[in-house]
């Protein structure tokens, strides 16, 4: 139970941490150790030239989905490390209309990334995010190499 009471407040806390992202509507939905979802509603001024959800707020939704994830694995140690969006790429897979939800997973077993930044102050990882319509349809793939680097490390 104490674990679901930490996800949860990290939930609550990750909506609102990043401006842009709460500017464009994203609503970080659930966080889970290795894992999250994430929601964008359809606005106005989420929409492109032709009615569809803009690409860069797709990018948004999944680059804040892959951070809950890295969060949610790396909770009990986010004050000891920082961490960084090394890189990211997104295939647009379908037009998006209406709500699109965002799965985000680590790819890689977090016990040993966690061992890898023990031995090395450092690590780079991949994390998937799968976002999908209402239908359940894909509309996009994407994935975030993230950095961590410890904070014993870094000063």
């Amino acid at each position: 139970m104490r674990d679901e009471s930490m996800f949860e407040a990290v939930r609550a806390q990750l909506s609102q941490a990043v401006p842009y992202a709460v500017h464009t509507g994203v609503e970080i939905l659930e966080v889970e150790s290795g894992g999250a979802r994430a929601r964008l509603a359809e606005q106005p001024y989420t929409l492109n030239h032709v009615g569809s959800q803009h690409a860069g707020a797709l990018f948004t939704l999944a680059e804040a989905a892959s951070g809950a994830a890295m969060v949610g694995a790396f909770l009990p140690r986010m004050a000891t490390m920082r961490p960084l969006a090394a890189s990211a790429s997104i295939d647009y897979l379908a037009i998006a209309r209406g709500p699109i939800e965002a799965t985000a997973r680590i790819d890689g077993d977090v016990p040993s990334l966690l061992e890898a930044l023990d031995k090395d102050a450092r690590i780079r990882f991949p994390v998937t995010v799968e976002l999908a319509d209402e239908t359940g349809r894909a509309v996009a793939r994407m994935t975030v190499d993230w950095h961590i680097k410890s904070l014993a490390e870094a000063a």
